[in-house]
């Protein structure tokens, strides 16, 4: 259990704590209010199989994840979860504009244009959550955290003998 609390990032990891799960977070509610645009709907136009179960699996998984990074517990599990959600999310929906056509069941969407750096821009937020995902996994937590605080030895002082 400790190794998956430790963390060795510092204090000021819980800046890209509350950056990638305050994004999963918001995308995983909206997912929920918005269905048509964001849930279920979105899924069915890229491609996602079964996206009326799918699209609501994602969004409590980026619920549920994206409040325990806030919060600093298993952070390290809930990052990793976030990992691959977000490189699915990067092979369904950038990969087609990568290479300018679909990719097995998942659509090129219309655009201005496509290519390297139309990929790149579309995807600046995926590919940030997923660099910051990668380094909760790696680093854990920080000291701003539940995952430290559960970790944390509670030394009790030891009773001298009476010599």
């Amino acid at each position: 259990m400790r190794s998956l609390l430790g963390t060795t990032a510092p204090p000021s990891a819980v800046l890209i704590r509350l950056l990638v799960g305050g994004v999963f977070l918001a995308e995983g509610i909206q997912k929920f209010l918005y269905p048509a645009e964001l849930g279920a709907g979105r899924f069915e136009r890229i491609g996602i199989p079964f996206p009326g179960a799918t699209a609501p699996f994602v969004g409590s998984a980026e619920i549920v994840c994206g409040t325990l990074i806030i919060l600093g517990l298993f952070t390290r599990l809930a990052a990793l979860v976030l990992l691959v959600n977000i490189s699915v999310a990067l092979v369904s929906t950038k990969l087609p504009i990568l290479i300018g056509q679909s990719v097995g069941p998942f659509s090129l969407p219309k655009l201005s244009r496509y290519g390297f750096w139309c990929a790149v821009h579309e995807a600046r937020t995926d590919l940030s959550m997923w660099l910051g995902s990668l380094f909760l996994v790696l680093v854990g937590a920080g000291a701003l955290s539940l995952d430290w605080l559960l970790t944390q030895r509670r030394v009790r002082p030891r009773a001298r003998s009476g010599t």
